[in-house]
């Protein structure tokens, strides 16, 4: 059976959106340490991408840059993010999770992998396995390079 690429598209727009439903009712559910989908997607992004800036940070999660100081000072008044001017730019400020960010991120990843792999573990190995393989599929096709805008 081919698929073309109008198909595909169409599925990948029906079931991101599901899978993020589940995901942010999960979050809800077990009430993960108090974390909003946002904050635990600003933290991954931030502890993947050390030093990065408000406006990489913003452009990732998709909100203005008012809107991501908001969130940052929360988690930073909270303790898990902290931030310091740029020593090359004092306009720019660089964003660090804190150990104890760390610490929460990693307990909601678990819980959050959990709650996933429950939800897979129905399925035989090769599905599992073409789940995998369309998840490195689309992770190279949407991929952004980090500080790129576009």
């Amino acid at each position: 059976m081919t698929v073309d690429r109008e198909e595909s598209a169409r599925t990948l727009l029906e079931v991101v959106p599901i899978i993020m439903q589940g995901i942010r009712l999960e979050m809800r559910n077990r009430r993960l340490l108090d974390l909003t989908v946002p904050q635990f997607r600003v933290l991954a992004f931030v502890n993947r991408n050390k030093g990065s800036s408000l406006w990489e940070v913003a452009n990732h999660v998709g909100l203005t840059p008012p809107s991501m100081s908001r969130l940052v000072d929360g988690l930073i008044a909270r303790g898990l993010m902290a931030r310091k001017d740029d020593p090359d730019d004092r306009r720019r400020v660089q964003l660090t999770v804190t150990g104890r960010g760390q610490a929460i991120l990693e307990t909601v990843t678990q819980g959050t992998l959990s709650y996933l792999a429950d939800k897979l573990g129905d399925l035989d190995a090769d599905k599992r396995e073409a789940i995998d393989n369309a998840m490195e599929a689309l992770r190279t096709v949407f991929a952004i390079p980090h500080g790129d805008g576009r």
